[in-house]
């Protein structure tokens, strides 16, 4: 008997069984298609999602870098009396106060010409003795320097130089200074008032030495009148050259470009940090897995640090190129370490702050590694618990027995060590916390060991 496929009976709308099926099958495949398309474009999105958070959160790093490196320039380079504070100690720094004395040194003889001065009092077949009696006054003169310069006295000028030289520094793009003379391949910096107070001491001490006792200012004070060069000039008896004390720091065209960025940079650091703060927030919205981009930031803030790090070594280096090796150059390089030490304290910051996020952000999440440190860090903080509290139990329960059996000993040992701590102490507040906390102490040891003894006599 054959079989033949019945198409079923007719429905209400004449269509068969077979037609129901096969519509069915086509509204299927049509409604899979779109699934699969949602799918894709859900997958789609999701891709474009993380790598735009994953760019917006390394601009981010960057930003809040390069804002650090705004706030502080805006704060301490760019602003006169932080400047002040941050160079004040560098009379005190042995390289800076070498290249100091040196060229104070070197100019002062240029200037008096020291040599020409000794020939003149010396007898004809004397002449050859005024080289080595200038070397001997030259080292005179260095000490003479160096005792000014570490004295009290001369802080005050070095402060009132600096001031001076920072206010007018700030107007080298106008071209207006005039105690720093910028211009576009050269920074010079006026040392006149140093001259001054050394011209001055050797005058007390050599008055022979200029011929005539010469009258100067005093600047102890810190005040610089506006007339010292003519005032010098005249008191020696001679004309000074156009650029005698004029210090140049700098030579090199890439200073004026360099001003006028540090000038725009300052203009726009609150637009810099609040872009900062909105490219974070954006990339948080933006990113479908938010602890990620928090781990990808700190990893980003060490990779902007270590590399804002490495463009300010190179242009230290490059300026440091600029000085002449020797003296100069260790004096160069010690003012830009002190300088730039705030800054370099800034970075290391960062770093840790880096290095912290991208660890915390990496121990809370879902993988292998962190899911079997967690579990064994809550083990390890449930047993020391466990033993704490078993520990403060024995302790409860033998520890006045013990105190009152060993309580000399007790006594001694803490003696003992208040000595000790005394004797490493500097300050008389540490010293008094010491003498507290022994007594303390002995009074606690006293009355536990007290307490079981009269708990341990018999009732009655």
């Amino acid at each position: 008997m054959t079989n033949t496929a019945h198409p079923g009976p007719p429905r209400v709308d004449g269509s068969t069984a077979s037609d129901e099926l096969s519509r069915l099958r086509a509204e299927n495949a049509t409604l899979q298609a779109r699934l699969d398309t949602r799918r894709r474009r859900a997958a789609a999105v999701h891709a474009l999602r993380r790598v735009s958070a994953a760019l917006l959160i390394a601009l981010t790093a960057f930003a809040l870098v390069a804002s650090v490196v705004g706030v502080w320039a805006a704060t301490t380079v760019l602003n006169t009396d932080r400047w002040v504070a941050t160079v004040a100690p560098l009379p005190r720094d042995p390289q800076v106060a070498a290249a100091v004395a040196e060229y104070t040194t070197t100019q002062v003889f240029e200037a008096v010409d020291v040599e020409q001065r000794i020939r003149t009092v010396l007898p004809p077949e004397a002449g050859f003795l005024a080289v080595p009696v200038t070397a001997q006054l030259r080292g005179v003169v260095r000490s003479t320097v160096d005792d000014i310069l570490r004295s009290e006295r001369f802080a005050g000028i070095w402060a009132e130089l600096n001031r001076r030289a920072h206010q007018r520094a700030l107007a080298i793009i106008e071209g207006s200074s005039t105690v720093v003379i910028g211009r576009q391949d050269r920074v010079d910096i006026d040392l006149l008032p140093l001259i001054n107070q050394v011209l001055r001491q050797l005058s007390a001490e050599m008055p022979t030495l200029f011929g005539k006792q010469i009258s100067l200012p005093d600047l102890s004070g810190g005040a610089i009148p506006d007339n010292l060069r003519a005032r010098v000039q005249e008191s020696l008896g001679l004309t000074l050259p156009q650029n005698f004390a004029q210090f140049t720091i700098y030579d090199s065209g890439q200073l004026w470009a360099a001003q006028q960025a540090v000038a725009r940079a300052k203009r726009d650091l609150l637009l810099g940090v609040i872009g900062a703060v909105v490219l974070l927030v954006v990339a948080l919205l933006v990113s479908p897995r938010r602890r990620r981009t928090l781990l990808q930031l700190g990893l980003w803030l060490v990779v902007a640090a270590v590399a804002v790090t490495a463009v300010l070594r190179a242009v230290r280096s490059e300026l440091l190129e600029r000085v002449p090796a020797g003296i100069y150059h260790d004096g160069a390089a010690a003012v830009f370490t002190s300088v730039f030490g705030p800054l370099r304290t800034r970075g290391t910051q960062i770093i840790l702050v880096g290095v912290v996020l991208a660890t915390v952000m990496y121990l809370v999440g879902p993988g292998r590694g962190p899911t079997w440190l967690r579990g064994h860090l809550a083990a390890g903080l449930r047993a020391s618990a466990r033993a704490t509290r078993e520990g403060a139990r024995v302790l409860a329960a033998r520890g006045p027995g013990w105190a009152g059996t060993h309580l000399d000993e007790l006594r001694v040992g803490g003696v003992v060590v208040a000595v000790v701590l005394a004797l490493l102490m500097s300050s008389w507040t540490a010293l008094l916390v010491v003498v507290l906390a022994l007594a303390a102490y002995e009074v606690a040891v006293t009355v536990v060991a007290r307490s079981h003894a009269s708990s341990s006599l018999p009732a009655g």
